[in-house]
C-alpha cells in the first residue's frame, strides 16, 4: 500500500516550480505518493516534473479537475469534446510523469447539478459509457487506468454512490476503467462506507482517505475502523491519498467550499493524516 497526498493541500494551480518545492517536503514527511492536481494544460513541464519525482522516490497519479468546460455528458457537444481532449491530455501527462492512473469525476463538471427523469438518466449513462469506453481504450494503450469517482450530492447529481460508479464501470467493461472512492464523499452519501468498499471490490483502483470536514484523517468522525476492515477484506493494495485544500488560495477555496483553516498548518494536516493512516492501515 502506498500513502500519498494531493497537491491541492498546498497550492493551486500546480506548477513545475511548486513540484520542485513540494516533492522533497512530501518525501521527507514519509509519503511515497505525490498526486498531481492537473488544472491548466500548460502549468507543468511533465518531463522535468517526472525527474523531480523520481529523484525523490515518489510514485504519482493525476487527479482530474473537471471544470465547467470539461464534461463528458454535457448537452453541448463542444464541451463534451473538450472533456475528452482534457482526459486524453491527463493520460498522456501521467504516462510522462511515470504514473498509471487518472482519477476523479470523469463524467461531468464539478458543481453541475440538474434534475433527471429515469429516461434522461438512462440516456446520459449510455452516453457516458460510450465516452469512457473510447477513453479507456486510449488509456489502456498507454498502460493507464481511468478511475471513476462518485461525488456528494452538492457537487454532482449524476454519480453519488459506489453502486452507480460500479454500474458504469461494469458496462464499460474495459480493464482500464476502474472505480475510485473518497471517504469525504462517501461519508455524505453511503449508508455504510465498509459495504460500499466491499461492493467495489477488485474494481477499486484508487482511494482518497479524507476526513468528514477535509481536515487531517483521524481528526473527525469518519468510521475509520470500518474503512480499514473493508479495505483489508477486498485486499486493497493501491494508493491511499489524502485530498484536502487550502483556504489561502481563493480560487480553490471557493470551488471546494473551504472557508476556514482545517489544521494548524497545511503541513500539519498532511503529517498528522499520514501518521494516522499508517497506524490504521500499515
Amino acid at each position: 500500500m502506498k500513502f500519498g497526498v494531493n497537491t491541492w493541500v498546498w497550492v493551486s494551480p500546480l506548477t513545475t516550480d511548486e513540484v520542485a518545492r513540494l516533492a522533497p517536503k512530501i518525501a521527507q514527511m514519509g509519503f511515497d505518493w505525490f498526486e498531481v492536481a492537473l488544472e491548466g494544460l500548460d502549468d507543468l513541464d511533465y518531463a522535468t516534473a517526472a525527474a523531480i519525482l523520481r529523484d525523490n522516490g515518489l510514485g504519482t497519479s493525476i487527479c482530474a479537475a473537471m471544470g465547467t468546460d470539461r464534461d463528458l455528458i454535457h448537452p453541448d457537444k463542444a464541451i463534451r469534446d473538450n472533456g475528452v481532449t482534457y482526459i486524453k491530455h491527463c493520460v498522456d501527462a501521467v504516462k510522462t510523469l511515470g504514473g498509471n492512473a487518472v482519477g476523479g469525476p470523469l463524467y461531468s463538471s464539478v458543481g453541475r447539478v440538474w434534475r433527471m427523469s429515469a429516461d434522461e438518466r438512462a440516456r446520459d449513462t449510455e452516453l457516458l459509457v460510450k465516452q469512457l469506453r473510447g477513453l479507456a481504450e486510449y488509456a489502456g494503450d498507454q498502460g493507464v487506468m481511468l478511475c471513476v469517482e462518485p461525488l456528494n450530492r452538492f457537487e454532482t447529481s449524476f454519480i453519488n454512490l459506489a453502486t452507480q460508479a460500479i454500474e458504469v464501470v461494469d458496462r464499460v467493461a474495459h480493464p482500464s476503467c476502474r472505480v475510485m472512492l473518497d471517504t469525504f464523499h462517501m461519508n455524505v452519501e453511503e449508508s455504510s462506507l465498509g459495504d460500499a468498499i466491499r461492493a467495489a471490490g477488485s474494481r477499486l483502483a484508487h482511494f482518497h482517505a479524507c476526513e468528514n470536514d477535509r481536515g487531517a484523517p483521524g481528526s473527525g468522525h469518519v468510521p475509520w475502523s470500518n474503512v480499514a476492515a473493508a479495505l483489508k477484506d477486498i485486499q486493497y493494495d493501491g494508493p491511499v491519498v489524502i485530498e484536502s485544500f487550502t483556504d489561502k488560495v481563493e480560487s480553490i477555496s471557493r470551488a471546494a467550499a473551504i472557508w476556514r483553516q482545517l489544521a494548524p498548518s497545511q503541513d500539519a494536516l498532511a503529517a498528522n493524516g499520514l501518521k494516522f493512516l499508517k497506524q490504521l492501515l500499515s
